[in-house]
């Protein structure tokens, strides 16, 4: 068995590492890779449309120094020579500027200059420049533009340029080589920290989750496999401490389950020999019945029907094993003669400081299976018995303590009443009060005898209730509903009569 355990816990770890890019890990590292290269395209949208406009202004602040130095000439003449060097050093085709209402041409290439496209820079705007920036980097063809803006020299009202749009792409592209290979540094950098945060925070958890839970699945009754929560008070933290609390309860209720199938086991052997034992004390009270003594004649009858009850309930147990009781066979009969049974075979159990009364009335009916009704008052009232002798040697009880059934109908619904003067049901069993092995009620007790009269009482379709506001002891009510009768429609305005 932990042989098999090992090496499917080896087998388990081997798939999560040769899963780990298919997993959790290499789906944070690709994920965080793409969102870092969004944000880095985010950011090149506006950069790249900047770097345009910037280099553009550089070459109107270039273009103004050049005019300065032709208004610096001698009637503005200058040498053809001067001129292409002026051109040439702004990288500009047409320089002119505008001086109120005029126009001055300041600086001229040579050939004929048409202008494609205008631009004016004196506009400031968040869209247009992206689209502008992205039509030139996609652009092949080299072309003519105009650009407006004002003179940084304020040499004028405003200054326009001519400039050929090839260096501008030239230098749009470079600079976009570089934010590329920067961005995809780093990008590479930031998902590996993020990944590396992402991993000890989230997946490797995640993972000692996963590991944990197939270990604890291969053996749940096996105390060792049960989870060790970190002392994290994140969302972590508290799944772990939550999956810790799931493992312990089903840990605990696999092993309950498993002593539950050994004691049922052993009970059925217990109760194959007891039936025999019983049948052999059957047939000694048989032959003592036959005795002319007024005692053995009132006790005799009493101890038979104990025998037969005891006989039936083992034969029962040995058919149906598995612990299930056989549904209730139902029938009418009067009540007070039956706890009658109860408390005589209590008395025999309780000592001469416990008192039993019987203040069932005599004429009600209850319609319930006589045998299994017998068993849940006779778990009652032991119960009540036994609280009360316990008080005795402690010395907490009453002078008078006693136990005493009452019971009334109330339609088709008849209700028993268990009360005694004890010292009631503590707060901390009435939790698990009506479960076996951990309702136990008294110290020692193993809560079989308020479980088993639980089921009896639903298997009848009724309800066995704790009254908890009793000012002193326990109060037990017996709930149990009369059969449903099946009701045969008749035809209207037709009587049945009888044959006379």
């Amino acid at each position: 068995m932990t042989e098999k355990t090992n090496k499917t816990v080896k087998t388990s770890e081997q798939d999560l590492k040769a899963r780990i890019w298919r997993g959790l890990s290499g789906k944070v590292l690709v994920m965080t890779i793409i969102f870092v290269l969004i944000g880095e395209v985010l950011i090149f949208l506006p950069s790249i449309a900047n770097f345009r406009i910037t280099w553009l202004k550089s070459r109107v602040a270039v273009a103004e120094v050049a005019a300065l130095a032709v208004e610096a000439a001698q009637d503005n003449q200058i040498s053809n020579m001067l001129k292409k060097e002026l051109l040439r050093g702004a990288e500009v085709k047409i320089i002119a500027l505008n001086k109120g209402s005029s126009r001055h041409l300041m600086l001229q290439a040579d050939g004929d200059l048409m202008i494609e496209e205008k631009f004016d820079l004196r506009e400031r705007q968040w869209i247009m420049p992206m689209v502008d920036a992205f039509a030139v980097l996609f652009r092949t063809k080299d072309r003519l533009i105009g650009i407006t803006d004002h003179p940084p020299k304020m040499t004028g009202t405003d200054i326009e340029i001519a400039l050929s749009e090839k260096p501008l792409r030239d230098a749009m592209l470079t600079f976009s080589v570089n934010i590329l290979s920067l961005s995809i540094f780093l990008s590479f950098i930031v998902a590996a920290m993020v990944f590396l945060a992402l991993n000890y925070v989230l997946v490797r958890p995640l993972r000692k989750f996963t590991l944990n839970m197939l270990r604890f699945a291969d053996d749940p009754e096996d105390q060792s496999r049960i989870i060790s929560p970190d002392d994290r008070q994140d969302e972590i933290g508290i799944a772990q401490r939550e999956l810790k609390h799931m493992q312990v309860q089903l840990s605990t209720t696999l092993h309950q389950k498993s002593r539950l199938a050994a004691l049922g086991l052993a009970v059925s052997k217990v109760s194959h020999d007891l039936r025999n034992m019983l049948a052999s004390a059957q047939l000694l009270s048989d032959r003592l019945s036959m005795i002319d003594d007024p005692t053995v004649q009132k006790f005799a009858p009493k101890l038979i029907s104990s025998l037969d009850r005891a006989i039936g309930f083992c034969e029962q147990t040995l058919k149906f094993g598995r612990a299930n009781e056989h549904p209730p066979t139902r029938e009418r009969f009067d009540l007070r003669p039956l706890a009658e049974e109860v408390i005589d075979a209590g008395v025999i159990q309780a000592s001469n400081h416990v008192t039993l009364y019987n203040d069932i009335a005599a004429d009600l009916v209850i319609d319930a299976d006589r045998e299994q009704l017998y068993r849940i008052l006779m778990n009652l009232s032991r119960n009540a018995v036994q609280a009360l002798e316990s008080s005795i040697k402690q010395g907490t009880a009453l002078r008078e303590c006693s136990v005493r059934m009452k019971a009334w109908r109330e339609g088709g619904v008849t209700t028993i009443e268990v009360r005694d003067n004890g010292p009631g049901v503590p707060a901390r069993a009435r939790k698990h009060l009506f479960e076996a092995f951990t309702g136990g009620a008294r110290a020692g007790g193993t809560g079989l005898g308020l479980a088993i009269s639980n089921e009896l009482t639903r298997a009848h379709g009724g309800e066995l209730r704790l009254i908890t506001d009793a000012d002193m002891g326990a109060v037990f009510w017996v709930v149990i509903p009369d059969r449903v009768v099946e009701l045969h429609p008749g035809k209207r305005g037709k009587r049945e009569v009888s044959a006379s």
